[in-house]
């Protein structure tokens, strides 16, 4: 059986700190019928990215000047793709990414080229890595907090290819494709985090 932890976290809007309440047990069964079911979101960091490297003057319509996915990663983005359709999520399309280029790839490869589209805002998650204020940091918080409250179409899960988050903020450190389903509580209610699946947990639970 394996083991999913809820954790609740409360972003505090001022503070920017966190939250958890007790743990809990799900069955893999249990997981995949409610994602079956849709109403959570999945957020995914991208796949591997060791091509390149993000420069200080980055361009969003360069790819030369970040660092990309390279062939683990693309065909981890593959696999994973091939794993949601197997294991019959219903994912509403188009699914999002942050505009960086491996989170493009990432989604791309996927979920297929036609069923992204860009949110310039999760580029805001890769800043938090960067000497930010803390004003600026409540504020991508603040923010994401509304993102992830609000539930997605009926019997379909959200999902969002984006970034890890530095330790101790938001999501926290994820590896690369390692999904966080949340579970949206509705508009200023907040949300809950229902587990971590690291990639291989995400295969294992699809038979691959």
């Amino acid at each position: 059986m394996y083991r999913l932890f809820i954790v609740v976290l409360c972003v505090f809007l001022m503070l920017g700190t966190t939250n958890t309440a007790g743990a809990s047990e799900l069955s893999d069964s249990s997981l995949i019928h409610d994602l079956q079911n849709g109403g959570y979101i999945l957020y995914i960091r991208h796949g591997d990215a060791t091509v390149g490297e993000d420069q200080p003057d980055l361009s969003l319509t360069d790819c030369t000047t970040q660092r990309n996915l390279n062939a683990l990663g693309k065909e981890q983005a593959k696999k994973y793709g091939s794993a949601i359709r197997k294991l019959n999520i219903p994912v509403y399309m188009p699914v999002e990414s942050s505009p960086l280029c491996r989170t493009i790839q990432t989604a791309q490869t996927a979920f297929g080229i036609q069923n992204v589209k860009v949110n310039d805002f999760w580029l805001n998650i890769y800043k938090l890595s960067q000497n930010q204020s803390t004003e600026t940091m409540n504020s991508t918080l603040q923010v994401f907090n509304k993102e992830v409250e609000q539930t997605p179409p009926s019997h379909f899960n959200r999902v969002i290819v984006a970034h890890s988050f530095p330790p101790g903020l938001g999501l926290g450190e994820l590896s690369s494709m390692e999904t966080v389903i949340i579970q949206p509580l509705g508009d200023q209610k907040g949300y809950k985090v229902i587990g971590k699946l690291k990639l291989e947990d995400v295969l294992r639970l699809a038979g691959m």
